[in-house]
């Protein structure tokens, strides 16, 4: 039967006591035992950054400026000021103008603006503007931005299908 565990281990220590003391009586040199070691790291050489008195990119910052340095970085600032004064429109050309008339495609390739008109009438009434619209554009976008504003009436009929469709060409000039 095995003997009874003692929870406090004093009867241990009693016994390593008892044996360190009859090997030193004897002359016998018990080995110490070895200290816990902490497991080894490497070592690598870091060279740490410390903030000092001036501001850089690790201190915090202001989202306002964090977004604006996106924006800057990816190239879309024209983008944002084209849909900002695209949503001005009214201020733009005026309350009756943009009652008649709305931005719908803007072609960065080839700087054009393109409009649609309620009727061919406004079409050609804001065509005598154009000029005028184009230099606003440029004064809130940037130079060149936008070289040239299309302005686009509403499309024809189709002949194509309907009641009054017809089998072959169909109807030609006989509107002059």
């Amino acid at each position: 039967m095995s003997e009874p565990h003692d929870p406090t281990g004093l009867e241990l220590a009693s016994e390593i006591a008892r044996a360190t003391v009859e090997a030193s009586e004897y002359g016998v040199v018990l080995p110490e035992p070895a200290a816990p070691r902490a497991p080894r790291r490497k070592s690598r050489v870091v060279e740490q950054q410390r903030s000092g008195a001036h501001p850089d990119d690790r201190d915090p910052q202001l989202v306002g400026d964090v977004l604006n340095q996106v924006v800057r970085e990816r190239g879309w600032q024209r983008r944002i000021s084209l849909s900002t004064v695209l949503r001005r429109w009214p201020e733009l050309v005026g309350d009756a103008n943009a009652e008649h008339s709305k931005p719908v495609h803007y072609d960065e390739a080839t700087k054009v603006l393109v409009v649609d008109c309620d009727s061919t009438a406004w079409a050609t009434a804001m065509r005598y503007a154009a000029s005028q619209l184009v230099a606003k554009l440029n004064a809130a976008l940037g130079e060149k931005t936008v070289l040239r504003v299309e302005f686009r009436g509403p499309k024809p009929p189709s002949w194509k299908r309907g009641i009054r469709s017809v089998q072959g060409r169909g109807p030609r000039d006989t509107y002059g």
